[in-house]
């Protein structure tokens, strides 16, 4: 009788390392296609069962599904022939915004038994959106004694697509004054620069029109236009100059509203209105960008909650501008702080209910957790009573099992409550149960 006791855990740890190496051997390797964006519903992306090396049949007879986190079927598998079909047109830019590559994380589940295939859904950019300036016109004053060689700054088109589909040139208009350079940011995106070639001189023409244009690298490339106004002032010697070309702060993401997010600061040596300067936003995007600056102080303040799993950091532009027209500009770097402000998710894939009373380490439920946040704030634990005779396993990616320790006696008792608790390691720790 000893002896058999001794034997049981060492025979049920064998076969839990068993069940976990199989789960495992499953979900190894993942299956990855590959499609354009746009594509329309309907389209047979593969055949999935052939691909997995597994037969038809089988998608049937083990209740073959597609799971995906998020309320949107986006995939269907067909279980009498194998394929995977595309549920609906997927745009990239709503999927990934500007995440590249853009992949999508399927998992096929199979029951009875159980078993997970990983495969990933990569969405490929096409040329589906043209370059758009924020404004109609921008208007720009430069004094008649401005030497040629001076640069003014022009505001970015912006263009949805990305890689070689998004913004790579500007030109404008063909003039005697000036030329259009375009340049490369930090971020990867092409900025534009009015370079003057030829002195002004407001007595002999006291403006100009001109038309700026951003082309994008597709094929066909797409465009987008803007007019440039340029009014000839008379002297102003001195631009505004920030004291710093780059400001880095951090930001909590539950600051309150109104609340103090950097000061920025500029100089003007003229005197006067010519010396005096006011502040703005330079691409003044008031839908996206959650900050506001006070055109006399310099100072930014949070207008709108910021949330850092939608939005981890901001590049926010600022130019300063005096009585006489010139402007200076500098950049305003804001990374947001994440806060554990989300409770792990749990989502039941399968719950066997009831279960044999004589069928040992049978699987109960199937389940996958889930927390937005990031680091600690985003790492998970599961856990349920130690009083009863279950066993949670982790398995692919936050999937866990949850299955029987020994046979069950209904006789002893007919039905068991069982809690799970799904803990993230943030601060304060948040939990659902």
């Amino acid at each position: 009788m000893e002896t058999a006791l001794a034997k049981t855990p060492q025979k049920r740890q064998v076969m839990f390392l068993a069940i976990l190496l199989l789960l495992w051997e499953a979900g190894s390797e993942a299956v990855r296609y590959s499609i354009p964006e746009e594509t329309e519903s309907g389209y047979s992306v593969a055949n999935l069962a052939k691909d997995l090396g597994l037969r038809v049949g089988e998608l049937a007879t083990r209740s073959a599904r597609i799971h995906y986190k998020g309320d949107k079927e986006l995939l269907q598998l067909d279980i009498k022939t194998g394929n995977l079909l595309l549920y609906e047109k997927l745009d990239r830019e709503v999927m990934c915004g500007t995440t590249e590559p853009c992949i999508l994380h399927f998992q096929l589940l199979l029951e009875n038994p159980v078993q997970f295939f990983q495969t990933d859904l990569q969405l490929t950019d096409i040329n589906d959106h043209s370059p758009e300036f924020p404004e109609r016109e921008m208007l720009l004053k430069i004094p008649e004694s401005t030497q040629p060689g001076t640069v003014f700054p022009l505001k970015i088109a912006q263009d949805f697509d990305i890689g070689s589909n998004t913004v790579q040139n500007y030109t404008i208009s063909t003039n005697s004054h000036f030329h259009v350079a375009t340049h490369n940011r930090g971020d990867g995106r092409k900025y534009p620069e009015l370079v003057l070639d030829k002195a002004l001189d407001r007595e002999e023409r006291p403006e100009l029109s001109l038309t700026l244009t951003a082309l994008d690298g597709g094929a066909p490339p797409r465009s987008g236009t803007t007019t440039v106004r340029i009014v000839v002032l008379d002297n102003n010697d001195n631009a505004p100059e920030f004291l710093q070309s780059l400001y880095e702060v951090q930001v909590p993401e539950n600051s309150p509203l109104n609340s103090l997010v950097v000061a920025v600061s500029a100089r003007d040596l003229d005197a006067g209105a010519y010396g005096s300067v006011a502040y703005a936003l330079f691409q003044g995007d008031e839908v996206t960008q959650p900050f506001v600056i006070d055109e006399k102080t310099g100072e930014i303040r949070l207008k709108r909650a910021l949330d850092f799993e939608a939005t981890p950091y901001y590049n926010v532009e600022i130019v300063a501008t005096d009585g006489g027209g010139l402007s200076g500009k500098c950049t305003v770097a804001i990374e947001v702080v994440d806060v554990n402000d989300n409770a792990p998710e749990l989502t039941m894939s399968t719950l066997s209910s009831p279960t044999p009373e004589n069928a040992p380490e049978t699987i109960v439920a199937v389940f996958s957790v889930s927390d937005p946040d990031s680091g600690d704030n985003g790492r998970m634990i599961c856990s349920i009573q130690n009083d009863l005779p279950f066993l949670l396993k982790p398995t692919l990616k936050n999937f866990y099992t949850l299955v029987t320790l020994r046979t069950l006696d209904r006789e002893s008792q007919a039905e068991y409550n069982i809690t799970i608790t799904v803990t993230d390691l943030g601060t304060p720790r948040l939990k659902t149960e």
